[in-house]
């Protein structure tokens, strides 16, 4: 993967490589980490590009065909699919931890195991919500919405759309999988083909067929699949076209999954797929909150958190890449590399992510005017963008050091981190924004004020980057990786 990787320009390498040299430069990184960080880096950076315009694209399309009520209608059943891919995102972080020890360790049937177990325990998972959302989305939309067309339009897509849960699960399971392998050119590849693919897809159904949110959930459910059945074929050793080989092949010997894998995986996974969803969850409360501060409070809100999203970017390649760094490391029983590596990347991604909130800071009015146009809100949105540009250098702290912990097996602090910035500190600040309070000299109370609500999107990721930074710092989660190492892996 790295050479391969290193012969394709692009400018987010680029840009990734001269943030790094700089660092390397005066003394705060190694030049050759800087290299093997990006490598892997990139490639999951750009997946998350493109999902994330597929995403958009979704939303776009559905609306030119059917409206306001359709767009609102995607936007109610998106959390829930947001919900079962935290699942399949939290069983697939303790994959890429134990594959990432297996792998440099040397044990490839423990390594198959690993991913076997994983994938089973998605399975077994993700069935069981899919089945759920296919009998009751009515119900479920009507939780979040009180517009009828818009329930209707979202049940519509919920419906259909969960059919692709577990294919979407088990892919998490398989791109971790590789990144653990030190291979994040072909989930890159594969995923940003059926990112473009599910596009395609809906294209055809949503305005060719008049088939409208059916057909985008169709084409979600058809690209998530047709992405698992290349991932199958590439774990049993067939070369594929671009990205050939699989640097790892999956057995399929008797058994393919064990009780001791399942228990690690449970273990390590368990507090991910929490952390997971205490983020997807809080944002049921936290827009109902926002909401009372009337639409363009809100619409300005919104606004600032898919900016913010967009700026998270970076964190998904860097602490994938952390974790397997890291994780191979301390496969080998190399400790002080291991915390060498979780340092350094941690340093390298914050520098990419001050870059890039310091850019979007300085264009922030003209970033919202991409969104809006009435110059009676832009000033409340350029705000709120300032503020998500502060807001998202704390989540790649938190990102960065999540990536050694995950890699180790200690992933309860980040939950802990998640749980307590968003329902202990930003969702009661937020609340109080919007409560009302006598002041001296004024008959009528007045509301705490909007700045409530900047504090609390700084809080949400203030809160996680310091719990996650100091479980880093006191090297615990070096002694807890010892229990999962191949040596004493009792899945093997």
């Amino acid at each position: 993967m790295t050479l391969r990787s290193r012969t394709v320009p692009n400018p987010i390498r680029w840009l990734l490589l001269a943030v790094g040299y700089l660092l390397a430069r005066v003394g705060i990184l190694d030049r050759r980490r800087v290299e093997r960080t990006t490598d892997l880096a990139w490639p999951r950076i750009v997946t998350g590009i493109a999902r994330m315009s597929k995403s958009a694209a979704d939303v776009a399309m559905v609306g030119i065909a059917l409206g306001p009520a359709a767009i609102a209608g995607v936007g109610l059943a998106t959390p829930y699919w947001g919900l079962a891919f935290a699942i399949g995102g939290g069983i697939a972080g303790a994959t890429i931890g134990l594959v990432s020890q297996r792998f440099s360790g040397g044990t490839e049937r423990g390594l198959s195991l690993a991913v076997t177990s994983s994938a089973f325990l998605v399975v077994v998972i993700t069935v069981p919500v899919a089945a759920l959302y296919t009998a009751i989305p009515e119900r479920l939309i009507s939780l979040v919405g009180n517009d009828p067309a818009s329930i209707a339009y979202g049940a519509d897509y919920l419906r259909v759309v969960a059919l692709g849960v577990p294919f979407a699960g088990v892919n998490l399971i398989a791109s971790r999988t590789l990144v653990g392998a030190d291979d994040a050119w072909t989930p890159m590849v594969l995923r940003a083909v059926g990112a473009v693919a599910n596009v395609a897809i809906n294209a055809v159904l949503i305005f060719a067929l008049g088939m409208g949110v059916v057909g985008a959930a169709i084409g979600t459910v058809v690209a998530n699949a047709l992405v698992l059945g290349v991932f199958v074929v590439g774990f049993t050793g067939v070369g594929l076209p671009v990205v050939g080989r699989f640097p790892v092949t999956l057995s399929l010997a008797w058994p393919v999954v064990t009780p001791p894998d399942v228990r690690d995986i449970l273990t390590i996974g368990i507090p991910l797929v929490f952390t997971n969803v205490a983020r997807r969850g809080a944002q049921f409360p936290m827009l109902a909150i926002v909401a009372l501060f009337g639409p363009n409070v809100l619409a300005a809100y919104v606004v600032a958190r898919r900016v913010r999203d967009l700026m998270d970017t970076p964190g998904w390649g860097f602490s994938l890449a952390s974790s397997s760094l890291v994780g191979q490391e301390l496969g080998t029983g190399d400790e002080s590399n291991a915390d060498t590596y979780g340092r350094e990347v941690l340093w390298f991604g914050t520098a990419v992510y001050l870059v890039t909130a310091a850019l979007v800071f300085v264009f922030a009015e003209q970033v919202g005017r991409l969104f809006v146009d009435d110059p009676s809100i832009l000033p409340l949105v350029t705000t709120f963008i300032a503020v998500a540009c502060v807001s998202v250098v704390f989540r790649g702290i938190s990102g960065g050091a999540t990536g050694p912990l995950r890699a180790s097996g200690d992933t309860r602090w980040p939950f802990y981190g998640q749980v307590l910035g968003l329902y202990v500190f930003a969702i009661p600040v937020a609340a109080l924004g919007a409560v009302s309070v006598p002041v001296a000299g004024l008959e009528t109370a007045v509301p705490l004020g909007i700045g409530a609500l900047y504090a609390a999107l700084i809080l949400e990721t203030l809160v996680p980057a310091v719990v996650t930074y100091y479980r880093f710092e006191s090297g615990h989660w070096k002694a807890i990786s010892r229990a999962y190492r191949p040596d004493s892996s009792p899945g093997d």
